[in-house]
């Protein structure tokens, strides 16, 4: 009459004390005898231990033998208040006895203990909490039965459990262990969040919870997503029930609750059957065989039909003809769920193996008022082979053949269970289990496609803008100006046509210059000799034909004047042609800005104009600037005699025959020069 909390699995389980946690009751005795299979040896793991000591283990102790029955060896005698016991107590066989005696005591909370066989070399208890370990991720391995009343969680799944949660309890309302098998579970630990929901699910009722600091998930295969009763993926067609109900209201109005209806969280009434006893059932076709891994179910969801189911069973099929009962791995009865208790909640249970089949059936057992009910499943696509079938030798007839026939059919249908539990090992392929295959497919070639059509288009814009950048950059080379290649023959002979006529036989006569050996070189040298390097001076940005300069240039023309070059008119236009001279800097103790002149290049005598010419270039030696009413045309200065170095611009480079007084200047280039002028 001492046993408290047990679950014996066949490969782990849990034990406790009567009463626990609180006060064991006096003069109370209980033995549990644990069995593994064969080779396999016990290990014994304490989550509490606290019991009477005072008469040193005589009266109150817990004693663990190796081995079951008159033949066992005692292994040990334990006893005392919190006795921390962080080891494994480890068997020799795969019997082990454990013996609780509780004597004449005032305190003492028992034990809690679970075992497993030794190749769980993981195993933890169902006190153990997320807070117990501070890695960040880890793999723990649960025994049976911590579904305990004395344990409480809060959360749910994908959300999280308060860390405050036993490990293995949530394990259990997840969906990713078994209660009565126990199994591992693969924690990951993250921040807290402000709420914890409440919700119930396999025979689990977790709490609402406050903030906590971390919580804790689990790792899972991913096969939980809903096959498509909500979302209409299944059509009504494949929905069917066993019966309808079907009545009229106070209105006369017909209202029938076909199983159609049976969709969660659809608005309007669910499905119920038209008669309320444990032969009804509804029935969903999947179209093909899918990896069924959980269940949810609510009641009717009208407030004024207070319906709903409590407990159902679940068969299921893969022709629609011959239906299996669930039973959990290695055990021997029906499993029967609990479902609702009330209309609105949902609530979840999950398949620890899950069900591969086609045909899926939900058989009520127990219901409040009427069976009416709507629901989702949970799972993913099936896509691993099937395992091959096996073939045996018929049984041998004999008169006993009847009996046989029983033994043949049972033996197959443990197999046929063996292989889809072993399926159930692999890993399944993950696939959106809320579309159809034809949509999955058009998934798939638009995401194929969608990147090259992209990649495209990409492609094409990066052209388009490449050639416009290319465009403008070959426009803006061809309207700038370019003055080191203004003695192209090609740009002179695009200007001949905004030049007045001239006639042939001047077109390739040389300019002669004062300079003798400037008047020697050919007409295209000149130009390049005077760009070998650049000029001390600017040189003028425009040229052509320019009217007379304006009052204060900053030009200066040439003193004196050369009748041979000033009596041409080579373009015989009354337009004259103004060659620039180039600007010297002005003086220190000039004005702040420069100051034109007026020059005139017409070959006739010029007459005073009224306005007083100033220049801004410096004469040779100290000689003033010519005065007011002073006019000179723009001429090539020839007198080599001159004793005073000129200040003037000569092109650099041509440093002439030993005179280092000669003034040349520059011509613009862009003005075609006379061709009647002859050498002095």
């Amino acid at each position: 009459d001492g046993c408290g909390h047990t679950v014996l699995g066949p490969e782990s389980g849990t034990l406790a004390s009567i009463n626990y946690p609180q006060t064991s009751p006096n003069s109370t005795v209980c033995e549990w005898e644990i069995r593994v299979k064969p080779g396999q040896r016990v290990q014994l793991k304490f989550g509490d231990f606290d019991i009477d000591d005072s008469d040193s283990c005589h009266s109150s102790y817990l004693r663990v033998h190796n081995g079951i029955g008159p033949t066992r060896t005692e292994i040990g005698k334990y006893c005392g208040f919190g006795l921390q016991m962080d080891g494994l107590i480890t068997s020799k066989s795969n019997e082990v006895t454990v013996q609780f005696m509780s004597g004449t005591h005032t305190s003492g909370r028992g034990f809690l203990a679970a075992y497993s066989t030794t190749d769980k070399l993981d195993l933890i208890t169902c006190l153990d909490n997320a807070s117990h370990f501070s890695e960040p991720e880890f793999n723990k391995y649960c025994p049976a039965g911590c579904v305990i009343p004395f344990a409480d969680i809060s959360g749910t799944i994908p959300h999280g459990y308060r860390d405050s949660s036993s490990l293995c309890m949530a394990g259990v309302h997840a969906g990713v262990v078994s209660n009565t098998l126990g199994g591992q579970i693969n924690v990951v630990i993250s921040k807290g969040i402000p709420y914890y929901e409440g919700s119930l699910a396999n025979n689990v009722t977790s709490k609402v919870g406050p903030l906590s600091t971390s919580l804790f998930t689990f790792k899972t295969s991913g096969c939980y997503g809903t096959l498509g009763m909500e979302s209409g993926v299944i059509p009504d067609a494949q929905i069917t029930a066993s019966s309808i109900l079907e009545w009229s209201d106070q209105t006369g109005q017909v209202n029938t609750w076909k199983p159609e209806n049976a969709r969660l969280k659809r608005v309007g009434p669910p499905w119920a059957a038209f008669i309320s006893d444990e032969h009804q059932w509804l029935q969903i076709d999947l179209n093909k065989e899918k990896r069924i891994t959980g269940i949810i179910t609510t009641g009717s969801t009208l407030a004024e039909y207070y319906y709903y189911v409590s407990a159902y069973r679940i068969l299921y099929s893969d022709d629609g003809q011959k239906w299996t009962v669930y039973r959990e791995a290695g055990m021997d009865k029906d499993k029967v769920f609990q479902g609702n208790t009330e209309l609105y909640q949902e609530v979840r249970n999950n398949f620890i193996p899950p069900i591969i089949a086609r045909f899926f059936r939900i058989n009520p057992l127990k219901w409040h008022q009427k069976i009416a009910m709507k629901v989702e499943l949970l799972g993913c696509q099936f896509s691993i082979g099937r395992a091959p079938k096996i073939t045996m030798q018929p049984p041998p007839q004999n008169k006993n053949n009847d009996k046989n026939n029983d033994f043949s059919d049972d033996f197959i249908h443990s197999v046929k269970t063996s292989l889809q539990t072993d399926k159930t090992t692999f890993t399944p392929e993950i696939k959106n289990t809320t579309v159809t295959p034809s949509v999955t497919k058009d998934v798939a070639l638009a995401a194929v496609l969608v990147p090259v059509l992209v990649m495209v288009f990409t492609t094409l814009i990066l052209i388009l803008v490449c050639a416009w950048h290319w465009r403008n950059r070959k426009k803006k080379s061809e309207g700038t100006y370019d003055l080191p290649y203004w003695d192209r023959a090609g740009w002179w002979k695009g200007m001949k046509q905004f030049l007045p006529t001239k006639s042939a036989e001047h077109e390739e006569t040389p300019v002669r210059y004062s300079s003798s050996e400037i008047s020697h070189l050919r007409p295209r040298e000149v130009p390049t000799m005077l760009q070998t390097e650049s000029a001390e001076y600017a040189q003028p940005l425009v040229g052509g034909i320019v009217g007379t300069l304006h009052q204060r240039s900053t030009f200066k023309p040439e003193e004196g004047k050369e009748a041979s070059y000033a009596d041409l008119d080579p373009y015989n236009s009354p337009i004259q042609e103004v060659y620039h001279a180039y600007a010297e800097p002005l003086p220190i103790t000039g004005p702040e800005y420069a100051t034109p002149i007026i020059m005139d290049m017409s070959n006739h005598p010029s007459t005073p104009l009224g306005i007083p010419s100033i220049s801004t270039f410096k004469a040779a030696g100290n000689q003033a600037p010519p005065l007011a009413g002073t006019y000179n045309k723009l001429l090539c200065r020839t007198d080599s005699t001159s004793s005073a170095q000129a200040l003037y611009d000569t092109p650099k480079g041509q440093p002439g025959p030993g005179a280092t007084e000669e003034l040349v200047y520059q011509v613009p280039q862009s003005v075609a020069h006379s061709t009647g002028s002859k050498d002095e």
